[in-house]
């Protein structure tokens, strides 16, 4: 495989940056609440950039670089989709107006690029240096989807890890949000708003994903440009991509369950790789095992019909649907109790929470009978009911029309 110029680097970088800041400066800028034909057309247009970049790379650098591309890129883009669930929680866990979370998301976005480009060098130059690096991250990946298969015990709970409770901790902010502003002047002060500290967050949970992306990519392809481009290619669009389907991302009750099994496929396609390259002393006598490889093309194989199952199955389960109800319920209660202080999006928003009603209402018996269980959320909803029917009576917002 030749090595990619410097000249190719640099083109590579500028249109990458460039793209950022078309995004930052017609879309972002203006706080506003994307629709859903406008997200799905940005989505497919970053993700046709990612396609045709990889046919590019297919053409002009041959059928090995563009496959070790697309398997770099179709699984970095499945672990971005499942860090969504996350930045979900982290959203509602911060209460960030709806329309105010496109500039948290596109922080996230650069802060990660950032993040994963210093952990992809750290990686080449480990890669080049120590051959046993191979072994060290292949037990990572294999631990990663070990963690995967277990699942969370509290699936609504808000993430929480050092640098969120640092930041609590130590930055003093105000307690309500001032548009997209991180600054604000309260009682004549000049504070840092919640949106600052909702930055941090995602700041520091994107550094905990990169722990486990970079590894999965090596396992993949040694190639620091086809890293660094099928990571970054990934990242574009994951935006767009979080207002057109976070309506679904509780849908995707097995997506962990693929994920797992494509890591630990990487897991195990970089331990055999290491053991063909070993030269560790006390794994036989420091010579090369010779072992079969996993070769690219059955990876990517493997790798696109994992997630074509997981989605399939998650979309058409019974479970998932009950599942999406109650989340998208929970989420839509907690904004129109909490968070949204706009008359016509609250409307909007109350509206959304009949219809997820009315889909609970819908379910099989065993799974409405689980929702009725749930004291926490029925409580919530008559909660929403109730304080509906007060601004109603007060004049504050609309009869929201029914269907």
């Amino acid at each position: 495989m030749q090595p990619v110029s410097g000249v190719v680097w640099v083109l590579t970088v500028v249109a990458i940056v460039a793209l950022l800041l078309f995004d930052f400066y017609f879309h972002v800028r203006r706080a506003h609440i994307p629709t859903l034909p406008e997200a799905a057309r940005w989505s497919a247009i970053y993700i046709a950039i990612a396609l045709l970049f990889g046919a590019g790379l297919w053409v002009f650098g041959g059928s090995t670089m563009g496959a070790e591309y697309f398997a770099g890129y179709v699984t970095e883009k499945a672990l971005s989709v499942d860090n969504l669930f996350v930045f979900l929680l982290l959203m509602g866990s911060f209460k960030v107006p709806r329309a105010d979370q496109q500039k948290v998301l596109l922080f996230g976005i650069v802060f990660s690029l950032l993040a994963r480009t210093g952990f992809i060098l750290l990686g080449a130059a480990l890669i080049n240096r120590f051959a046993w690096v191979f072994y060290l991250f292949g037990l990572i990946l294999l631990i990663t989807a070990g963690n995967l298969l277990k699942g969370k015990s509290d699936e609504d709970e808000a993430p929480d890890n050092f640098v969120i409770r640092l930041a609590r901790r130590f930055l003093r902010t105000s307690d309500t949000y001032d548009g997209d502003k991180l600054f604000t002047v309260q009682d004549g002060k000049r504070v840092l708003t919640p949106m600052l500290l909702v930055m941090v967050a995602i700041g520091g949970t994107d550094i905990l994903f990169a722990l486990d992306s970079i590894p999965a990519i090596y396992g993949l392809t040694q190639n620091v440009y086809l890293v660094f481009t099928a990571t970054a290619f990934s990242l574009l669009g994951l935006r767009q991509l979080y207002f057109l389907i976070d309506g679904l991302l509780d849908r995707l009750v097995f997506l962990s369950y693929g994920l797992a099994a494509i890591l630990a496929l990487i897991g195990v396609k970089l331990t055999l790789h290491a053991l063909h390259e070993n030269n560790v002393p006390f794994i036989n006598d420091g010579e090369h095992v010779n072992v079969i490889e996993i070769p690219t093309a059955a990876s990517l194989g493997f790798i696109i019909g994992v997630l074509v199952i997981t989605v399939v199955a998650s979309l058409l389960s019974p479970k998932g649907r009950a599942k999406t109800a109650m989340a998208a319920a929970r989420r839509h209660a907690n904004e129109f109790l909490d968070i949204e202080t706009d008359p016509a999006y609250c409307d909007e928003i109350y509206h959304r929470l009949q219809v997820e009603e009315r889909r609970i209402a819908e379910l099989p018996e065993k799974y409405k009978r689980r929702v009725r269980q749930q004291a926490e959320l029925m409580e919530l909803l008559d909660r929403a009911h109730r304080v509906h029917e007060e601004r109603v009576a007060a004049g504050h917002c609309f009869v929201p029309a029914t269907t």
